[in-house]
């Protein structure tokens, strides 16, 4: 992050992949430590779930028993318990410690600990929030199916033509309200770290700095969805239901590593795109004072200010 505020404003989206794959060099230990305790867990958690629900699922087709369903439903919440404790625990570090390297802080390990505390209650706040939209986009998905269904007199398992092109439509409609939300969520959760905003508030903040470089979040979005699903495709075929052999067991692992790399890129350009969106509307970050609101996180003194806002900061 060493560019002036006023270049980032038009990075390409090579450039914003390339000055967030840099970021990790300015302070490796804090970078690997982070990967290690809390990407690697998330990425593990995404891609091993499915090893033990496979065989559970392929059992429940031919045989269904109490036990087998109760067990599948722990696997699943274990699942969604880590998937969104590490999903959060790592935001909350990445663009911790992103922020930090931007405000000219010094960056340890320990200090991101101290702060992921107070910032992952404040993104816990706007996770509930996307939950209930994301709820909402489902139920809608499901309804848009149910009446093109109706509507055409198909069954989804038996499609005629015109069933099929509306389904399409509807796919389509979906998939592109999946990234706008997406992309809404990521930097929704940078806003409730760098600003005094949270829930709603930080929703509505992300939606604006999203005005203009809407598309270009869209296409990273969708990158990063599609790797992730490439990935688990890869690890489904090539792990899930394979043979037990050392081959799956390497193949698993190296699976597994690119999904780490994928998620942290991931992470970090999260971050830097926020940097991107508040150059393009002529936000400017003041160093200084984005230092004292990242240091009311660690409980260090923070003078009082009649107003804190983003908007105001000045690089």
């Amino acid at each position: 992050m060493d560019r002036p505020q006023e270049e980032l404003h038009g990075l390409t989206i090579a450039q914003v992949l390339r000055e967030s794959v840099s970021i990790p060099r300015a302070s490796p230990l804090t970078f690997s430590l982070i990967t290690l305790l809390l990407v690697f867990p998330l990425s593990l958690a995404v891609l091993a779930h499915s090893l033990f629900t496979h065989p559970l699922a392929h059992r429940l087709r031919s045989h269904s028993t109490l036990h087998d369903w109760a067990l599948l439903l722990f696997y699943q919440l274990l699942y969604l318990l880590s998937l969104f404790t590490f999903s959060l625990l790592a935001t909350a570090a990445s663009v911790f410690t992103v922020a930090s390297l931007f405000a000219a802080k010094p960056v340890s390990f320990s200090a991101t600990l101290s702060a992921v505390p107070p910032v992952f209650s404040r993104l816990f706040r706007t996770f509930l929030w996307v939950a209930l939209f994301t709820l909402a986009y489902h139920v809608a998905f499901v309804a848009a199916v149910v009446v093109v269904l109706l509507a055409t007199g198909d069954e989804l398992s038996h499609p005629g033509l015109a069933t099929s092109l509306l389904l399409a439509v509807v796919v389509v409609f979906f998939l592109a309200a999946h990234v706008a939300i997406a992309a809404v969520w990521h930097l929704a959760s940078v806003v409730t770290v760098l600003e005094p905003l949270a829930g709603l508030a930080a929703m509505k903040k992300s939606r604006e700095l999203l005005k203009g470089r809407g598309r270009i979040a869209g296409w990273l979005v969708l990158g990063y969805l599609a790797a992730c699903g490439v990935i688990n495709g890869a690890f489904r075929a090539a792990v899930v239901r394979a043979g037990a052999t050392w081959a799956r067991v390497l193949v698993g692992a190296g699976l597994v590593a690119v999904l780490v790399a994928v998620n942290l890129v991931g992470l970090l350009v999260q971050s830097v795109f926020y940097y991107v969106c508040k150059s393009f509307h002529g936000e400017v970050i003041d160093r200084g004072v984005l230092s004292e609101h990242l240091g009311g996180y660690l409980g260090e003194y923070v003078p009082l200010k009649s107003s804190i806002q983003m908007e105001n900061f000045e690089l």
